[in-house]
């Protein structure tokens, strides 16, 4: 195998795919990208078993073949090289040499035939808008559990309609909800497809290079997801498992209604939470007519209060949460100014929404910390 490319367009592909790549493994060809030349296109693809990913980059092909090459080495030379054209040359025991203007480089690879085969994709379920999916993962990806033993909380739930697209991820002390209306292209039914975690962050960073009117092709076979973005595909292994029952949980009688500004209610919550005890990160919240103060202590660093103008008319009411949750959220949300904080009573789950309307029906729902 032997080719060229411009720095500038084989670093934006290795800087994707870098990212499925294990920095810590005990299977070494995992530690190694594939590259494959054929026309005129170079494919270069990385995969840790669970998560696969294989983008192409313009390229001037001398003679077609295919190499593996060193992750993290490859991408620090690249990224140290001038902006030039890079050369590439699979010599004998499988190494690979690199060379740019004056500079020359002999990286050690392994036999392409060790690196995995990835799945070949079947044929397409559904065509959904790239800003739209960017926008559903970003509302809630924070909410997923990182507990292993928690299985089918390790992803959020996609559901796809006709005309609708949600996601939906807990980790069974908070529920993110985020609803578009949009048409769905392919679905004539109801669709439900748990999405790992990391398959959510590798899927992400494919749509913040692919442009505000790129689409995402999504399908699947027995045990795996393919999303393809322009030219790049992300393949990750399914979740097995059954979803919770989120509906069950949604609040429905919460008619306390907080009205807040956002900007003021996150640095006010940025400020309480300095003096919060770290292990359990609770801070109180209390509201009376038109006003809602924030407490937190701890009994090594001291007490902090904060009081916010709030447009409330119920009676008062007191209730703890994780500061962390609460941040999450208000940190996801768009540029809205305004958020609403709709409660029950001190043992009841907390319902946050946007205050202003907007394109997505964003719902997030908080158990209450006792204090």
């Amino acid at each position: 195998m032997e080719f060229s490319a411009q720095k500038s367009d084989l670093l934006k592909e290795l800087d994707l795919v870098q990212g499925v790549v294990e920095k810590k493994t005990t299977i070494p060809i995992l530690s190694n990208l594939l590259l494959e030349t054929s026309d005129s296109a170079l494919r270069i693809s990385a995969t840790d078993m669970e998560l696969g990913m294989r983008c192409a980059c313009r390229a001037k092909i001398v003679k077609e073949g295919a190499g593996t090459v060193p992750a993290r080495r490859l991408v620090d030379i690249v990224r140290s090289l001038p902006e030039a054209e890079v050369a590439f040359k699979i010599l004998e025991n499988h190494w690979v040499e690199m060379r740019c203007e004056r500079s020359s480089f002999k990286l050690v690879g392994m036999a392409k035939d060790n690196f995995p085969v990835l799945p070949a994709v079947p044929r397409q379920l559904a065509t959904i808008p790239a800003s739209i999916m960017a926008a559903v993962i970003d509302r809630t990806i924070f909410a997923i559990s990182n507990e292993e033993t928690r299985y089918t909380l390790n992803g959020a739930l996609l559901l796809l309609k006709p005309q609708n697209v949600a996601m939906v991820a807990t980790d069974g002390h908070r529920l993110a909800l985020v609803e578009r209306e949009v048409g769905v292209q392919g679905v004539s039914n109801e669709l439900r497809i748990l999405v790992p975690k990391k398959a959510m962050g590798g899927l992400r960073r494919l749509l913040t290079e692919g442009g505000e009117e790129a689409q995402v092709e999504f399908c699947k076979d027995e045990s795996h997801l393919f999303f393809t973005v322009g030219e790049r595909l992300l393949i990750s292994r399914m979740l097995t498992g059954q979803f919770p029952n989120y509906e069950a949980v949604l609040p429905k009688e919460n008619n306390r209604v907080v009205e807040l500004d956002k900007e003021l209610i996150t640095a006010a919550i940025r400020r309480v939470a300095l003096l919060a005890d770290e292990r359990s990160r609770a801070i109180r919240i209390q509201v009376d007519k038109d006003r809602l103060e924030i407490f937190s202590s701890s009994g090594e660093y001291g007490e902090a209060n904060e009081v916010l103008d709030a447009k409330y008319g119920s009676e008062h009411l007191q209730i703890g949460f994780n500061y962390q949750y609460l941040l999450d959220f208000l940190n996801a949300l768009g540029d809205g100014e305004k958020v609403r904080l709709e409660l029950k009573d001190e043992q009841s789950a907390g319902q946050f929404r946007p205050g202003e309307e907007e394109p997505y029906r964003y719902r997030y729902v908080v158990m209450p910390m006792r204090l």
